[in-house]
């Protein structure tokens, strides 16, 4: 026999929880089914900016901002082939509820510091939920429980159930390895999250040369794109990517980690928004280059620079100046790893502004020094290339071969314009893999987050939100992702509530 709620949630992130807090607390009974262990998705992963236009922190600091003005500059991010493939008049949509967003987040007790500049937005919009992206979760969760919404983790959806061309609920959903059917009432709300793990539709949609690339969320695999293209959906920009870029492999967890020890909603965590502007910068900087280290990724001008990149077998295997070559080569490698190597000159070059290694525009930047603080599982330092390869366990006699072999090239015909390696410093930087952060396609849906068919024609009780939703929108900076997420899980409640 099914359980009946009036919506079924597939998905536990950032836009399957927002859509459920915001069903739950219009009175509507709703069911979250997440297919891991734990909630959060690629949302409970991110440092978790929010890019907003007229928003009440804006205004707290004299900026003047218009959903126009926002709109336009969104589409400065992207270069112009991807940005003529954007779905403006959606994307102006959400734009347009930012501010609601925003506001909605704060009621719930959560806080922000902000608004951050990012160019090329004329003005700052990007807000920094404190302490990181787990405080959307967790307050979304809370307000979930607290108006009787129901949720199950470790709850896959197997497929979408269907009466007389409607979508009525999912089937083959095992909790606690017990089988078990949902229908729904209203609707079924596809929050899965992208598919940038999925080999299989990177394959299909972007070509066979990019599926040995990984997502940076291994658990993104598509399942709602899934979902709703067996329901007969329209995709839409499913070749279009955030990435590949290069990241370092992320730190292994560490039980106490500071950002974890910071209130995320109540009193403390307002406190805290409120004196963050004061905290003596050394220790702001401390806890951002943190953050920055962990998530961002090195900066290509690395490799115009005169860096190289190596395997773990301290081969040499590519131009590293050629995007996006170089991430396909990188993911070709052995256990898919490479290590960026830098001499005296690059480590000096690469110590002080404006030469940064990587960087989260307006925050804060990281040197090499920075990386050697507080990231010494990815970065080596010796004075020797023997001894660089004893601490980095890379064959010293290959390390030494490839370095020469670049010397070469750098003084005879090939790579002559180019700085050769040499000093008595050398840094190692690495591993690094290649990832896709993110992937801009979707169902194609309406201003009421219906999932449309090829025909443009509205899929009856289906609807998608975030990533599985981006209905052809290119949301390409900081903050749009989860501003989207949030802000279409916050309107399908509002839209489900009063549809009957």
């Amino acid at each position: 026999m099914a359980t009946i709620f009036d919506v079924i949630i597939v998905g536990g992130g950032g836009s399957g929880l927002a859509a459920a807090a915001s069903c739950a607390e219009q009175g509507l009974s709703v069911v979250v089914l997440e297919k891991q262990p734990q909630l959060g998705g690629t949302t409970g992963i991110a440092v978790g900016s929010l890019t907003a236009n007229r928003t009440e922190f804006q205004r707290a600091n004299g900026i003047d901002d218009s959903v126009d003005a926002h709109a336009e500059d969104a589409g400065r991010f992207p270069e112009p082939e991807i940005e003529d493939r954007n779905n403006e008049t959606l994307r102006r949509f959400f734009l347009s509820h930012t501010a609601d967003t925003l506001n909605w987040l704060t009621e719930m007790g959560l806080s922000f510091h902000g608004p951050s500049p990012e160019p090329p937005n004329r003005v700052p919009r990007m807000h920094n939920v404190i302490p990181n992206a787990k405080a959307y979760i967790a307050a979304l969760q809370s307000k979930v429980i607290r108006h009787g919404g129901t949720i199950h983790c470790g709850a896959a959806v197997a497929e979408l159930t269907r009466t007389n061309g409607r979508v009525t609920g999912v089937s083959s959903v095992y909790i606690s390895n017990e089988p078990r059917t949902f229908e729904a009432r209203r609707g079924v709300v596809l929050a899965a999250g992208d598919y940038a793990n999925s080999a299989q539709t990177i394959g299909r949609f972007k070509g066979d040369q990019y599926t040995a690339i990984e997502g940076i969320n291994p658990n993104a695999t598509g399942d709602g794109h899934r979902l709703a293209e067996d329901a007969g959906a329209k995709l839409v920009n499913m070749d279009v990517t955030y990435g590949p870029e290069l990241r370092f492999i992320a730190p292994p967890s560490r039980r106490g980690d500071f950002t974890q020890l910071l209130p995320s909603s109540g009193r403390l965590a307002k406190l805290l928004g409120k004196v963050l502007p004061f905290v003596p910068k050394p220790i702001m900087q401390s806890f951002i280059k943190r953050l920055l280290v962990t998530w961002q990724h090195p900066e290509s001008a690395l490799f115009d620079d005169g860096a190289i990149l190596v395997n773990q077998n301290g081969q040499r295997f590519c131009d590293e100046r050629n995007w996006p070559e170089r991430e396909i080569c990188v993911a070709r490698q052995p256990s898919k790893v490479a290590y960026i190597l830098l001499d005296h000159r690059l480590i000096d070059r690469y110590s002080k502004w404006p030469h940064f290694i990587s960087t989260a525009p307006e925050i804060a930047y990281a040197y090499a020094n920075d990386y050697l603080r507080l990231r010494r599982d990815v970065s080596a330092v010796a004075n020797t290339l023997e001894d660089l390869s004893r601490d980095s366990k890379i064959p010293d006699v290959a390390l030494t071969d490839t370095v020469a072999a670049v010397n070469r090239d750098r003084t005879g015909n090939g790579e002559q314009s180019r700085h050769p390696l040499e000093g008595n410093r050398w840094l190692l930087l690495g591993p690094v893999k290649a990832y896709f952060t993110t992937t801009e396609g979707g169902a194609a849906i309406n201003e009421q987050f219906a999932v449309l068919d090829d025909n443009d024609v509205p899929i009856p009780g289906l609807y998608a939100v975030g990533q599985n939703g981006l209905g052809g929108q290119i949301l390409w900076s900081h903050g749009l992702h989860i501003a989207w997420a949030i802000t279409s899980g916050r309107l399908i409640g509002k839209h489900l509530a009063t549809d009957s």
